[in-house]
């Protein structure tokens, strides 16, 4: 049997994610003949499941400091080029009627279904094709400086290849680990990967006490290696999730000595000594639980601080209450992994790409963009604003 004719373009984009529909629709737009390949059975996966269906697809507040990498410098670049409020206008063009839920996360009003008409619609007028169900078995460079691929749906060429294959988060939704291997096979150097924005388990004593809590959430602030966040601590069946969790996952690991401030924003020492002067014969844990959810605050007297009337506390004892409250230690085990991580950690060294065009280092033509790169951004709409820049970036740079 005869090989299909190879059918050619001026771009492959792997990936039909945030940041390979971008990139498609730029390049298109600027008269680019550009085809997509995904092996899923539908475009934009993460997009329509994000914020609980609704899409947190930008941060007003985006600055490079919310982003992770080895070279904390390379993302400058393509957010200083395409800003949240590029995006936004994008939103409001089109129509779709969005909201700020907290700290500049903006979410669809309606359902995230419609960032993705959004951008399909965009690839649909600038001539893009897309295919589905169009999974990748081998990427060849030839002699002539063209990419060709062999897919399921027959061969493919074109001068400019762009990677947004994504990562390793949420394997059930497609994700793999594609886009490191081509960046190897390409002579690129990949950093070590982790789940980022995820769960942290516990285990031993910690599991023991808190595990029957699972539903009960609470604000904290977070604190590890230096950085700190405060929003909601979600206790698990398996351990401790929530927004601030999700966030100190990044700058975590097994050993790391991780903190929670119980009580953020307010001064425990201050507190507990009104409580000592206003309502000596109170328990501990009874007004602790004006503060705390009852269950946590139980078990957190029951376990960690001996609840007596606040009349029995000598000024040592309520120091250390008010220092441990302040300053609670957690051991956390390990992550949940990247089965309900959100993003992935590490990825293509910067190294080796150009921060401007996303372009490769070693192989013209080749780009890598979105969340296969060492690009990581905090929760809240920054990992999708990368995917938005960085595929603009290197939709402008196709071709030129």
């Amino acid at each position: 049997m005869t090989a299909p004719p190879s059918t050619s373009c001026d771009a492959l984009v792997i990936g039909a994610g945030a940041a390979g529909l971008m990139c498609a629709l730029t390049a298109g737009q600027r008269g680019l003949r550009v085809r997509v390949l995904d092996h899923a059975n539908k475009v934009g996966k993460k997009i329509l499941m994000s914020g609980g269906g609704r899409c947190n697809f930008t941060n007003t507040g985006t600055t490079p400091a919310n982003y992770l990498s080895a070279n904390p410098h390379f993302c400058k670049s393509a957010l200083a080029r395409y800003t949240p409020w590029h995006f936004i206008e994008r939103v409001e063009r089109h129509g779709i009627a969005y909201h700020e839920k907290e700290l500049g996360q903006l979410f669809c009003d309606e359902s995230s279904r419609q960032i993705v008409a959004m951008l399909l619609a965009e690839c649909a007028a600038a001539g893009v094709e897309i295919r589905t169900h169009c999974a990748i078995e081998r990427v060849e460079h030839t002699d002539a400086g063209r990419f060709r691929l062999h897919t399921a749906q027959g061969r493919f060429e074109a001068p400019a290849l762009v990677v947004a294959s994504g990562g390793l988060s949420i394997p059930s939704m497609g994700a793999s680990g594609f886009g490191y291997e081509l960046a190897r096979q390409f002579g690129h150097a990949v950093l070590p990967t982790r789940a980022g924005l995820v769960p942290l388990a516990l285990s031993g004593k910690h599991a023991e006490r808190l595990h029957d809590l699972a539903g009960v959430a609470l604000p904290v602030e977070a604190r590890c290696n230096g950085m700190a966040f405060r929003n909601f601590l979600l206790v698990t069946h398996r351990g401790i999730s929530g927004p601030a969790i999700l966030q100190i996952s990044n700058y975590w690991q097994p050993g790391d000595d991780l903190r929670l401030d119980l009580l953020p924003g307010q001064d425990a020492d201050a507190l507990l000594r009104e409580w000592q002067q206003s309502r000596r014969d109170a328990e501990l844990k009874t007004l602790l639980a004006e503060v705390l959810p009852k269950r946590f605050a139980q078990r957190l007297c029951a376990h960690w601080i001996a609840s007596k009337p606040l009349r029995q506390y000598a000024p040592r004892e309520l120091d250390g209450i008010a220092a441990l409250l302040r300053d609670w230690p957690l051991v956390a085990s390990g992550t949940e992994g990247y089965r309900t991580a959100e993003v992935t950690l590490g990825g293509v060294d910067t190294d080796g790409l150009s921060s401007r065009t996303m372009m490769s280092r070693h192989v013209p033509g080749l780009y890598f963009i979105g969340e296969v790169v060492d690009v990581t951004g905090w929760l809240g709409g920054y990992n999708f604003q990368w995917a938005w820049a960085s595929g603009h970036a290197a939709g402008h740079a196709l071709g030129g």
